[in-house]
């Protein structure tokens, strides 16, 4: 190679093994990050073996009574976390401990993001593993998910959506991600301005793999500042080098009967989100008569407000039980 010929920065692929995340890598990420001046772009691209989806549940409990608990000598419910698209079970790591701390068990299973129909029936699956009272969580299109599992399910007393979709019956992310203007993933009307898209052949063909683009182009403000608005930029570097894609198909996969109809329901809503509008996330909420809390965030108030966030996940436990 010539000396006057730059040396092009390599980039960095890690693998996940079973029974663990992407989060298995973040602390190598940031050591990678930090030594900019060599590597200045460190991208991890998440696989799993054999693309077979391993269940890698956080769960944990603590036998300690908290400040926030059920009426007395009615059984704390079960918590349970689930995350949205891009992400993964890392997203809750910060409102975890707050939880486990007031005595509650709290699990967060992976949600494949695979389709709306085979990630409801996971969810629903692995919630009739429970026994007693559950308190469903939910972020982004995890709101999906949670508003068809919990349907039929009379263990889930409360549902709380965090910057999450409230579906009717009928609905689609891409519907309610574009019915208002706003969404950071419009991109001009060219979804290549904010996607990348890979191949998954254990998909149906045209069904590829979404990954959000990191850096910014045309139409699009970039990971940093669409996805992971008001996160510290090291941070958000790395959970946009562990993201996990989500399927094609499932943003126009249309939602079942919803279980808000039945069960009540909370609402954390950042007034920053720039992935689903604030007006449509307030139109939801509304619409399912769900407790609304507005926070100072952008799309993941779990990260950059886990204490507000907590504390209405609490309440909601609080109330139903």
């Amino acid at each position: 190679m010539p000396d006057n010929e730059p040396t092009k920065n390599p980039t960095v692929v890690f693998v996940h093994r079973a029974f663990a995340d992407a989060s298995s890598w973040a602390g190598v990420i940031k050591r990678l990050a930090l030594q900019a001046l060599r590597w200045p772009v460190v991208t991890a691209i998440i696989a799993l073996a054999t693309l077979v989806t391993i269940p890698a549940f956080a769960s944990a409990q603590l036998s300690s009574s908290g400040e926030a608990s059920p009426a007395a000598g009615a059984p704390k419910p079960t918590i349970v976390l689930v995350h949205g698209g891009w992400a993964d079970g890392s997203s809750w790591d910060q409102v975890i401990p707050i939880l486990q701390r007031e005595g509650y068990t709290v699990d967060a299973p992976p949600n494949p993001l695979r389709g709306l129909a085979s990630d409801s029936a996971y969810l629903a699956s692995y919630l009739s593993t429970i026994s007693g009272p559950i308190v469903l969580v939910g972020h982004s299109v995890g709101g999906m998910v949670i508003t068809n599992a919990a349907t039929g399910n009379p263990n889930v007393k409360g549902l709380v959506y965090v910057d999450a979709f409230e579906p009717a019956a009928g609905e689609t992310v891409a519907q309610l991600t574009f019915s208002r203007p706003g969404s950071c993933l419009s991109g001009g009307g060219d979804p290549s301005n904010v996607f990348n898209f890979g191949v998954d052949p254990s998909q149906p063909s045209g069904d590829y793999d979404v990954y959000l683009k990191i850096p910014p182009g045309t139409n699009y403000p970039g990971f940093d500042d669409c996805f992971a608005t008001l996160v510290p930029r090291q941070q958000a570097a790395v959970l946009g080098a562990t993201q996990r894609p989500i399927a094609l198909d499932f943003i126009t996969d249309e939602s079942g009967t919803p279980a808000w109809a039945g069960i009540p329901s909370w609402a954390v809503i950042g007034t920053q989100d720039q992935v689903i509008p604030p007006a449509e996330l307030t139109f939801m909420a509304q619409r399912a008569n769900s407790h609304v809390t507005y926070v100072d965030a952008g799309h993941l108030s779990m990260i950059t407000q886990p204490w507000a966030v907590a504390h209405v996940i609490t309440d909601a436990a609080v109330a139903t039980g």
